[in-house]
């Protein structure tokens, strides 16, 4: 656990700031959120904590009882710090509210409402029940979720566009050639992000074209969970290095709405969407990217495949700008990072 020993006094803040690092430990990928929780005593000295190890797992309340329990430590009256409000229904686990009402803890503070139809509501429960539940917001808190929180208010994944181009914004050479574009700074990072999300999207072309593995090798080797990989478009692409194994999907259709609604069944909450130009750019077009991950290297070609086109945009004035935009080097290589929609 982070270095906050039970039995150290904190400042409500300071419980906060603890339940966001140990909602950090949790897995990006899945269906539920990173949630962390505190427990502290009336004197504010922290006697249980616990965080969500991923789906189907103890949420981070029911972790952070269980905490308290093999320490034989009695909550009643304490408050709870947790990251997200408490749920307030039965899923693989069970209501968390319920389980605070049970364990008799006195006050809860969250830093993010829970935003499901279902799931919410677990502040207005433990209120009725005379439990003090107030909203503490907390930026930590509020990022963590930021992408979950928008795939379940959308009801869809929240989508990356991803893309390696040159100055002039080309994604290949004129002869189909594209590797490598960016250095191997670049591409490092593009594999942990690859890491943390729960699928990678590329059209029928880009698999014919590149037969991409689309698996998250940082360090040069698959670790951890694989994203799924899912293949967009009706031609056939049997025998390609993407239909390996089973954690792969082929969604034959072109509508990035009809993409998105599949894999919302399917719990996927973020996705990258890796290309080619015509898959990117109808997903831009659509209006269903969230986010931009560009990469830009200090190459010219002059010809090729450009990396978005076919927009419909005529004017400057109707340009789509990213907002909250970043920048960092990577080698030789610049990564353009911004919100494409506003965030939540």
């Amino acid at each position: 656990m982070p270095d906050s020993p039970h039995g150290t006094s904190v400042t409500s803040d300071g419980a906060m700031d603890l339940a966001v690092t140990l909602a950090g430990q949790g897995p990006e990928q899945g269906p539920n959120p990173r949630v962390g929780c505190v427990i502290t005593d009336a004197d504010g000295a922290v006697i249980a904590q616990g965080w969500h190890r991923g789906a189907g797992t103890p949420h981070a309340e029911v972790a952070a009882l269980a905490d308290a329990r093999e320490r034989g430590v009695d909550v009643t009256g304490a408050t709870a710090y947790v990251t997200l409000e408490p749920c307030n229904h039965t899923g693989r686990t069970g209501p968390c509210a319920e389980a605070l009402l049970h364990a008799g803890i006195g006050n809860v503070r969250y830093a993010v409402p829970d935003p499901g139809d279902a799931s919410s509501g677990g502040a207005a429960t433990l209120n009725a029940h005379g439990i003090d539940a107030r909203l503490a917001p907390h930026d930590g808190a509020r990022e963590l979720t930021r992408r979950w929180h928008r795939a379940v208010t959308q009801g869809r994944p929240y989508v990356i566009a991803k893309w390696a181009a040159t100055l002039d914004g080309r994604m290949a050479a004129q002869d189909g050639t594209a590797f490598w574009i960016t250095g191997p700074e670049a591409r490092e990072h593009a594999h942990h992000m690859r890491a943390r999300v729960d699928a990678i999207a590329v059209g029928t072309v880009t698999v014919e074209t590149d037969n991409p593995s689309l698996s998250a090798r940082p360090g040069g080797t698959e670790q951890g969970p694989q994203p799924l990989r899912v293949v967009i478009g009706s031609r056939d692409t049997a025998g390609a290095a993407v239909w390996r194994d089973g954690n792969a999907l082929a969604i034959r259709s072109h509508d990035p709405a009809t993409v998105l609604a599949e894999l919302h069944a399917r719990e996927v909450r973020t996705l990258i969407v890796e290309g080619g130009p015509t898959v990117l750019s109808a997903f831009l077009a659509a209006g269903l990217v969230d986010e931009v991950n560009a990469y830009i290297a200090p190459a010219v070609l002059g010809d090729g495949p450009a990396a978005i086109s076919g927009m419909g945009i005529s004017t400057m004035t109707d340009a789509l700008r990213l907002t909250e935009v970043t920048h960092a080097s990577m080698g030789a290589d610049i990564l353009v990072t911004g919100l494409v929609t506003e965030g939540t």
